[in-house]
This record gives structure tokens, C-alpha cells and sequence, in this order.
């Protein structure tokens, strides 16, 4: 670097543009390589296009006009284009959020991204230490705390099973039975009459219920569709 530079803000050498984008697209793939891991949306390109988008934009905006900086009525924001990516990005995150009947998926996703754009804006203005630990909370957020949610918060919300059958008098007794022995916790149940072009006239019962872990609902709905008398069952 040039020593006139070194006293500039406005001014960036060659090589430090070069490690600045390498570092957004090694922080950025990082994010991306665990979201590919879990095979969401956006995974690993997504997200290092992502960073290094949002890292070239900070450069551009801090250094890009610098020409410009003594031109008398000029006003230079190196914050412009940055309030810019951050509001652009929630286009993009818009589009990995599904809405599916009751269930929203694709928030983490979505938040993944905003937060990459930050970090890419970070390595931009030269923050490579909150971008570096910004990175590592990340990642630390989206597996760790993925385990934890998934073991202690999930398995506590509330699943619908919409089971189908002739005679729910018996089917009644069995899954009361079941569902004493597993420590499922019934929340609301619906009754009601249902037609079906192959069974004919059927009964619909819908039970509103709590697991008291994740895995227990495949067992359940295994035990349940084994049960005499039962012709259909799911789970939302």
C-alpha cells in the first residue's frame, strides 16, 4: 500500500480489496455449507454470492466514489449503498418463506441470508473481527441451538392426527391405551362423519395432541394404523 494511502480514508489497495472479498467468500460459504448440509433453499452458493455481493457493494460504496470526495457540492456517504443492500435483501428473503397450510418454514433461511449480507458489509468496511465472530455465532445458532430446539421445543407443539375408521368405539380404548402408555397428552378431539369412494361411509376423529419427544409421533402413527378397525390415518 502506498503510504499516501495509509492516511486516506478513501483510499484501498489492490491487495486488501482481494482479502476482503476472499474473506466474505470463505465467511459466506461457511453459513452456506452448513444450510446445504441441511438442504435448505439457500445453501452454499446462495450464500456466498450473498456475502460477496454485499462485501463488493460496502467497497464500492466506501471507496468506489473517492474521485469525487474534493469536488466542491459533492457529499460522499459511505453508508449509502449499505441501507441499500440491507432493504434489498429482504427481497430475497421473502422468497425462501413458504407458507404450507398452518406451518411457516423458511424464516431461519431467510434470517441466514440478512445476516450474511451483514457480514459481507462487515469484511467490506474492514470489520474482520465482528465479521469473524459474527460468523461463528452463526453457525453456533443455526446447528447447536437447531439440536436443542429440535430435542426440547419441538417435540412439545401441538400435532393434529386425523384418523379414519368404521367403529371408533373400539379404536377409542386402543388409542386412549396408547397414548396413556407413551405420556401423550390429548388436547381437543373432533368427531364427525366422512364419505369415502372405496370404505364407503366413515367415521373422522381428529385429535389434538402434545409428544413428549419428536420421534414418538412415527411410533404413534405406526401403532395406530395397525389398529382393527382403523382405515386411514395422518398427521399435520
Amino acid at each position: 500500500m502506498e503510504l499516501s494511502a495509509l492516511h486516506n480514508p478513501w483510499a484501498i489497495s489492490e491487495l486488501h480489496i482481494l482479502l476482503r472479498l476472499v474473506l466474505a467468500l470463505l465467511l459466506g460459504g461457511l453459513i452456506g455449507f452448513e444450510r446445504e448440509q441441511s438442504n435448505h433453499a439457500a445453501g452454499l452458493r446462495t450464500n456466498i454470492l450473498v456475502c460477496l455481493g454485499s462485501c463488493l457493494l460496502m467497497l464500492l460504496s466506501m471507496y468506489g466514489f473517492s474521485a469525487f470526495v474534493d469536488q466542491p457540492n459533492v457529499r460522499v456517504d459511505p453508508a449509502r449503498l449499505a441501507a441499500a443492500v440491507i432493504t434489498g435483501i429482504g427481497f430475497l428473503g421473502a422468497g425462501t418463506i413458504l407458507f404450507t397450510g398452518k406451518s411457516i418454514t423458511g424464516l431461519t433461511t431467510a434470517a441466514s441470508l440478512w445476516v450474511v449480507s451483514a457480514i459481507g458489509l462487515a469484511v467490506g468496511a474492514g470489520f474482520y473481527f465482528a465479521s469473524g465472530t459474527a460468523t461463528v455465532m452463526v453457525l453456533i445458532t443455526l446447528w447447536a441451538f437447531n439440536k436443542l430446539e429440535k430435542r426440547y421445543i419441538n417435540a412439545r407443539k401441538e400435532h393434529l392426527l386425523i384418523i379414519k375408521a368404521n367403529d371408533l368405539s373400539q379404536v377409542m380404548l386402543d388409542i386412549n391405551a396408547l397414548m396413556t402408555d407413551q405420556k401423550i397428552t390429548m388436547r381437543k378431539m373432533k368427531l364427525e362423519e366422512c364419505a369415502d369412494e372405496a370404505e364407503g361411509e366413515l367415521l373422522q376423529l381428529q385429535l389434538y395432541i402434545t409428544l413428549p419427544k419428536s420421534e414418538a409421533l412415527l411410533v404413534l402413527l405406526d401403532k395406530i394404523k395397525h389398529l382393527e378397525g382403523v382405515r386411514w390415518v395422518s398427521s399435520e
